[in-house]
């Protein structure tokens, strides 16, 4: 039995490690179920997500079933948030995101089964479950800011789909199996197609023949989805014409300008790695690969395609602009990958070195958010990845010196270095190199926005519906009915940054929701909104309707009525 990526027949399981207990790998299991279950207890969800489930629930109570309401995201990612919003239909607001979750953690599960019972038959046992394992874990303790994103649950698909085209012994059934998986990653937010095409990659780095086979099969199914939700949904084109052009920041706007892309990049990756410290860990991964693999030719091939991934990765976050962290989900997934094949594959014993230094990494997050702000810079980031190489180089070095011995202890410091985003010192958000808050200082943030919200809601009548000038947040917290296709009024807010958006069709539709049929209520966002920015026919029509009073100082949010 060969290693996934190295072809190298001489390396087989030894009759020695056959014999070796199970029981070992409870150190790796037990720590790791530990970790999962603390994060689904205590995780919580992010404001993205906050904002989906507002427009599905206050849309869903004035009519308008996931196909019809505008959330921002696309039809096939709008139905998942629902039907996981269906599942948490009990108990206040910690029981339903825990429920949810829940539900995140057994699809990563089942991924990551998935692709376990793809490796066993091209892998040893070892490298398999370590593989899988990462991989698994890597999404089951994504940080706050990843878990159920587009991003992310493209990821989760493009897992199944790999798993799929690797797994059954002939190959045309098994690429049509993952067309579907493939076709639904690229619908989670179409910028996602770069998610899938890394599938696509890793497939073709152990098979390029199946790679082929899933290309030709995945692309008409991708389109065909696509047609499915422009039928299903009677604004789904229009919808994706319009939402690009209420970016101020995308590439489309912008232009390209080489020497920012390229110093955003390096900060942006910076960033990434201080939330997920096991992007750091990539390049000496890489290194022992590729040690490992014989002829040039071969490693060449793999190089171009580890290149391929980083760039199409790297891709999606530079062409929407707004270098949002959960828009480089998929890189420390991949990086976990990349982590498991490197100690689930070693041919005589473990990289020590490489572990010691990825168990140390485990605490980087932490450790990294309590330094004065003039330690916290994008270098000493990179510096650490540098370390991390130099680690693996010694680990090459020193392989045939070192007897065989069991890869429990490596494995349980990748346990340690996956769970690292997942702690309450870890931060929750990074920019250029700087900690702005911590998953603990997020959770008081949502406290104080809920403790704001309430005294909204105590001056509404019980069910009430409301007109909502403001963000997804507050429509959370809130969660009375709208009356209106566009729950969110984000096409009449993009109007403070970008004018032009006054032209689209969705901007026409969703003010049609201020004076057609209006609420009875309206909640206005000052800080969000901007009354004084926005469109100024727009806030003509809404205080033609509403009468909204000023404010106190500091007031975030105010009560208008209709008049």
């Amino acid at each position: 039995m060969t290693t996934t990526l190295a072809d190298d027949t001489s390396v087989r399981p030894t009759a020695h490690s056959g014999r070796r207990s199970p029981l070992r790998w409870a150190a790796v299991a037990v720590p790791s179920v530990a970790a999962v279950v603390y994060t689904v207890l205590t995780r919580g969800l992010t404001g993205d997500l906050h904002y989906v489930l507002a427009a599905l629930r206050t849309g869903r109570a004035a009519g308008w079933s996931p196909s019809e309401v505008f959330t921002h995201r696309p039809f096939f990612y709008r139905w998942f948030v629902a039907l996981l919003d269906r599942l948490a239909f009990f108990g206040g607001t910690a029981v339903r995101e825990a429920v949810m979750n829940a539900a995140g953690v057994l699809l990563a599960a089942a991924a990551a089964y998935a692709l376990h019972t793809a490796l066993l038959r091209r892998s040893t046992p070892r490298e398999a479950a370590l593989t899988a394992g990462a991989t698994g874990l890597a999404l089951a303790l994504a940080p706050r800011n990843d878990f159920l994103q587009p991003e992310w649950t493209a990821v989760v698909l493009t897992v199944f789909a790999v798993a799929a085209a690797l797994g059954p012994r002939r190959p045309w059934p098994a690429a049509l199996l993952a067309a579907l998986p493939l076709g639904l990653a690229v619908m989670m937010k179409y910028s996602t197609a770069a998610t899938a095409a890394i599938g696509v990659l890793l497939v073709y780095a152990v098979d390029w023949g199946r790679a082929v086979r899933v290309t030709l099969v995945g692309i008409p199914a991708a389109l065909a989805l696509f047609g499915l939700s422009t039928f299903a949904g009677t604004r789904e084109w229009q919808w994706t014409e319009d939402m690009p052009q209420i970016n101020q920041s995308a590439l489309s706007r912008t232009g390209i300008h080489p020497h920012f892309i390229l110093d955003r990049t390096v900060d942006f990756l910076a960033d990434r790695a201080v939330t997920s410290p096991v992007l750091l860990l990539a390049p000496g991964a890489l290194l022992l690969v590729l040690t490992r693999v014989r002829g040039r030719l071969r490693r060449t091939e793999l190089l171009v395609i580890a290149a391929l991934i980083g760039l199409a990765a790297q891709a999606v976050v530079v062409v929407q602009g707004n270098w949002f962290l959960y828009h480089g989900a998929q890189m420390p997934v991949v990086a976990a990958v990349v982590w498991g094949v490197a100690v689930g594959g070693a041919r005589r014993s473990p990289p020590w070195c490489f572990g010691a230094v990825s168990l140390l990494y485990g605490a980087l997050p932490v450790v990294y958010a309590q330094l004065p702000g003039r330690f916290q810079r994008p270098w000493e980031v990179w510096a650490a990845g540098l370390v991390a190489l130099l680690a693996a180089g010694v680990d090459v070095l020193c392989e045939k010196r070192l007897r065989n011995r069991s890869a429990v202890l490596v494995a349980l410091s990748g346990v340690v270095l996956l769970a690292a985003s997942i702690w309450p010192g870890s931060p929750h958000l990074v920019l250029h190199g700087k900690v702005t808050v911590t998953g603990a200082g997020y959770l008081e943030q949502q406290r104080r926005t809920a403790e704001e919200v309430d005294r909204i809601a105590a001056e509404l009548p019980p069910g009430a519906p409301v007109l909502y000038l403001a963000f997804g947040e507050t429509a959370y917290d809130l969660d009375h009915p709208a009356r209106c296709r566009y729950p969110i009024a984000t096409f009449l807010q993009r109007t403070r940054y970008l004018p032009d958006v006054a032209e689209l069709k969705s901007f026409k539709e969703n003010a049609d929701c201020v004076d057609h049929d209006p609420a009875p209520y309206a909640v206005l966002e000052r800080p969000w909104f901007q009354p004084g920015h926005v469109d100024p026919e727009l806030w003509r029509r809404v205080t033609a309707v509403y009468d909204c009073p000023p404010g106190s100082p500091g007031e975030r949010l105010v009560l208008c009525v209709r008049r």
